[in-house]
């Protein structure tokens, strides 16, 4: 089954009683313009997710700028939106499905796999004239029942083992300037874990902002050993997910995830950095 949903079977389901529509957008310049766009206008139906305030847990010393959040709390705010047994959800953003993939990775995380994202976003929807409107949805709380996966995550501890020894492949999700170590942007300490290779989230979709076709997707990724220990990591654990998500899509391997990822990394004054 494949983890994107398409405009188009989207605005056939919406009068499904058991979907359930995520608006995840967000923006980390300005963590208030992602409520705030929701509610100027959203798919009908779509119930706003913050990444700060719902999907990450809070900030500490280490953990990374959007730590994973406590279980238990995820799962209630997963059932104040209405997610339970018998519902499936899609989740969209307009930034590159970045923070929808995110949703996808949390609710996979709590063992939900009837999750999609909406491909192309927000802005392929509304570029195609399909309906928005700025009315707040009636919710049904529902009993969402999840159990962490553990062997989906990792931490900090396993990363250093893996840059020390070698024989784990680690994937850097952020750009390519960041990857390099020539720009820090959120980070005080710019570089990356020694060792990694770089696959840009944003060289997952195409010039239209849709995800590319799985076999473009192989390619991308199909030189990479996945089927041992690989491990995913970008900024603070959210941009590695649209990684994750086209891995999925192309039918390899799924890596495990470094939440914390290079913003927890660079907390620890004896982690390696590497950069050019």
């Amino acid at each position: 089954m494949s983890n994107l949903e398409n405009t188009a079977g989207l605005l056939a389901r919406l009068e499904d009683p058991d979907l359930r529509v995520i608006d995840a957008r967000y923006d980390l310049k300005d963590p208030a313009a992602g409520r705030a766009a929701w509610e100027r206008g959203h798919i009908p139906g779509a119930v706003h997710l913050d990444l700060g305030s719902d999907l990450s847990g809070p900030p500490a010393r280490h953990g990374g700028r959007h730590p994973l959040p406590d279980p238990e709390e995820l799962a209630a705010t997963f059932g104040r939106a209405g997610i339970g047994p018998g519902t499936s959800v899609v989740a969209y953003d307009a930034e590159g499905g970045m923070f929808a993939a995110r949703v996808w990775w949390l609710l996979r995380w709590l063992g939900f796999t009837e999750v999609r994202v909406l491909d192309g976003g927000f802005r392929a929807w509304t570029g195609e004239g399909h309906p928005v409107t700025s009315e707040v949805p009636p919710v049904r709380p529902a009993e969402f029942r999840g159990r962490p996966q553990p062997e989906m995550v990792t931490d900090r501890a396993a990363v250093l083992a893996a840059a020390e020894a070698g024989g784990t492949l680690l994937i850097d999700a952020r750009a390519p300037a960041r990857f390099r170590g020539e720009t820090a942007e959120m980070d005080p300490v710019p570089g990356r874990v020694p060792g990694a290779v770089n696959r840009p989230h944003a060289d997952n979709f195409g010039d239209d902002g849709r995800f590319l076709a799985p076999d473009r997707l192989r390619a991308l990724y199909g030189d990479l050993p996945l089927e041992g220990s690989a491990i995913a990591y970008c900024g603070s654990g959210v941009s590695a997910t649209v990684d994750l998500l086209a891995i999925a899509e192309a039918g390899l391997p799924l890596p495990q995830l470094y939440a914390g990822s290079f913003s927890d990394w660079i907390t620890y004054p004896d982690s390696p950095v590497e950069k050019g």
